[in-house]
């Protein structure tokens, strides 16, 4: 078996000499949090590489997910996905919300629109889509069921940083769209997180939301929450944005290499890319059917002892946990696409240092299972 080479030779991960000017320039500063200058630095930044106008970031992903359903006041019942990871659904049980699961489409992973209309109830209020495993959502058909029931849209964009649809940002879609720069993202401040804002009043409120509701320093307007983002993670967000372009080629061929290498193997289906989008790949999903040697558990399992830590991602589904499985909506007659993907998925290593030797490793082990 042959792999094509890695087109880029760089490594990506940034240096430490790179980052101690920044931490020399935080220490000289002595402004360590609360919109220093590395974090309205980074928002600007991120506002011209992403293609949107407003963005406020935070600590992580789910403060940001919590806060943008309070900034939008959702009550009641919201629409949502039970193939995520927790924090989606998390988010809306700490604004003491309903989650009503809808099934997936079995193609996207994300949420099928149809089953999103059937689910509508006089209480709901909202939808919470996952552009999962950043390949977007029907965009438009969840707008069309938003506008006609008048419905709010945030959008779980964890895995999209990046991402262009049809020519445009895909995180310009929805009322608003929630990122996640955890350090296992495509793009990562160690810990962060941002909400892509529509217009400047709405992000002024935000950012008041993540700040206690301070609007000055005597002047306290809501139960806001501390979700600021320190000085400290917004300078390595700039510094890692210095090599993104870089990180995401270097995903995108280890993504050829694993198309290329395991096209045609008995019982491993790959999804297809998004043909309308731009991709981060972030993640490269594979699901393994009754016609493969190996059980998904077993070839987890057979990668983990080789040293390949692979992911089950996502399994169970959100529905399954004791948290939400009593929800009339969590039975399994309701989600069987989600239920069968969850049980078929596994995630490949795919990180801008993976080289060719560790994943002809891993192909060569999922090959050689007879």
């Amino acid at each position: 078996m042959s792999i094509k080479p890695i087109p880029v030779t760089q490594p990506y991960l940034p240096s430490l000499d790179e980052f101690i000017p920044y931490l020399e320039q935080i220490w000289d500063n002595r402004w360590l949090t609360n919109n220093g200058p590395f974090h309205q630095q980074l928002e600007a930044a991120l506002c011209e590489y992403l293609g949107v106008d407003h963005i406020a970031l935070f600590t992580n992903g789910t403060i940001a997910l919590i806060t943008a359903l309070q900034a939008l006041r959702i009550t009641g019942e919201v629409i949502t996905t039970p193939y995520s990871f927790v924090a989606t659904s998390h988010s809306l049980l700490w604004n003491d919300l309903k989650p009503v699961f809808a099934d997936i489409d079995p193609h996207t992973f994300n949420l099928d629109p149809d089953k999103i209309e059937a689910a509508i109830t006089p209480q709901t209020t909202a939808i919470m889509p996952v552009h999962c495993y950043a390949n977007p959502c029907d965009v438009e058909a969840i707008q069309k069921i938003a506008d006609n029931y008048g419905l709010r849209v945030i959008y779980d964009a964890a895995h999209a940083f990046g991402v262009n649809y049809k020519g445009h940002s895909l995180l310009k879609h929805g009322d608003l769209s929630v990122l996640s720069f955890h350090a296992t993202k495509v793009f990562n401040t160690f810990e962060g997180g941002a909400i892509v804002c529509p217009d400047a009043k709405t992000k002024q409120q935000i950012d008041y939301l993540k700040n206690f509701g301070f609007v000055d320093e005597v002047t306290v307007t809501a139960p806001g929450i501390n979700g600021k983002m320190s000085e400290i993670n917004a300078a390595f967000g700039l510094l890692q944005l210095k090599h993104i372009d870089h990180a995401i080629a270097q995903r995108e061929a280890l993504d050829k290499n694993y198309r290329e290498a395991l096209k045609g193997i008995k019982g491993i289906a790959i999804p297809a890319l998004s043909k309308a989008a731009s991709s981060n790949y972030s993640y490269f999903p594979i699901l393994i059917d009754s016609d493969y040697p190996l059980t998904r558990d077993e070839l987890y399992q057979k990668l983990k002892e080789n040293g390949i830590l692979s992911r089950r991602y996502f399994y169970p589904i959100i529905s399954d946990m004791p948290m939400y499985r009593d929800l009339a909506s969590a039975t399994a007659a309701n989600l069987p696409h989600a239920k069968v993907i969850a049980d078929k998925v596994l995630c490949l290593p795919i990180f801008s240092e993976l080289t060719l030797e560790k994943q002809k490793k891993i192909i060569e082990l999922l090959r050689g299972v007879r």
